[in-house]
């Protein structure tokens, strides 16, 4: 119980800084990207802990499955109330410059802003398992440079994986944007979870390419390329994929609807059409 006590206060912290972060910024309105900074920290190294009590809590702390996959889903609502307006996820920010909804500095500086969250989310995770407050954290302190990677299976196999899993979140996304919140931010926390917890022994299925990088990328068993691929490139070819089904077209790369026939909202009168017969 003494390790679950200190993960939940490592949570606290997190958070407090999260939401500090935020309301500072709020008075700077050029500087709104870095919202995606905090929320990307705020996921990555609340992930991080809950990585540790899946590794070694079962054992070293008597934290069970159950557990684990509850923290993730309260880490998932809260991050959904806290972050809101913000995402943590360059995917999502992608969409949102494909769709027309955003123009290219704002879209790269919010991406850079999230990869250099995740980056510090990591180092705030290492330095807390370096006090080795309790048994759990001291030997996850002995084994992060061991850490077991996420990738499970093959590159072509966790690419695919991925691919789908990107694929589906993002058309339900799509689908409930214009929700109520109160809709939207639970039913996105219980997909998430459930994708998670479905896709554990294959890729984890994190759907967010920062996310991946401040989980995943510094375990040995890949190399940085093949975590790319597999973490990146599928997040954002199963996105672009559900924005074609959803809209039948990209904005930004085409105007034209490939999918879907719109048809004309107003129809010619019948008289217009004989008298242009006559002519």
């Amino acid at each position: 119980m003494s390790g679950l006590n200190a993960s939940l206060g490592y949570f606290l912290s997190v958070v407090v800084f999260a939401v500090l972060v935020q309301t500072l910024l709020r008075k700077w309105p050029r500087f709104s990207f870095m919202s995606e900074f905090s929320a990307s920290f705020m996921l990555v190294a609340c992930w991080l802990e809950i990585q540790t009590i899946v590794e070694v809590g079962q054992w070293a702390g008597g934290l069970g499955q159950d557990v684990t996959v509850t923290m993730l889903f309260v880490l998932l609502l809260t991050h959904g109330v806290l972050c809101a307006g913000t995402s943590g996820n360059p995917s999502l920010v992608v969409q949102k410059f494909l769709q027309l909804e955003a123009s290219a500095l704002p879209t790269v500086l919010a991406v850079t802003a999230q990869f250099a969250g995740a980056h510090l989310g990591l180092l705030a995770a290492r330095y807390y398992w370096s006090l080795e407050l309790t048994d759990m954290h001291m030997i996850k302190n002995l084994m992060w440079r061991e850490c077991g990677t996420s990738l499970l299976v093959s590159v072509v196999q966790g690419f695919f994986t991925e691919c789908a899993s990107a694929f589906i979140f993002h058309l339900i996304q799509l689908n409930l944007r214009r929700r109520s919140a109160l809709i939207r931010v639970p039913l996105i926390a219980v997909l998430l979870t459930f994708f998670s917890h479905v896709a554990r022994s294959y890729t984890s299925a994190f759907m967010n390419p920062s996310l991946a990088y401040g989980l995943t990328f510094h375990c040995p068993g890949f190399t940085f390329k093949e975590y790319a691929v597999v973490y990146w490139l599928s997040s954002l070819t199963g996105m672009m994929l559900a924005l074609l089904l959803y809209m039948g077209h990209i904005p930004r790369l085409f105007a034209r609807n490939l999918l879907y026939f719109q048809k004309t909202r107003f129809r010619v009168p019948k008289g217009d059409k004989q008298e242009k017969k006559k002519k």
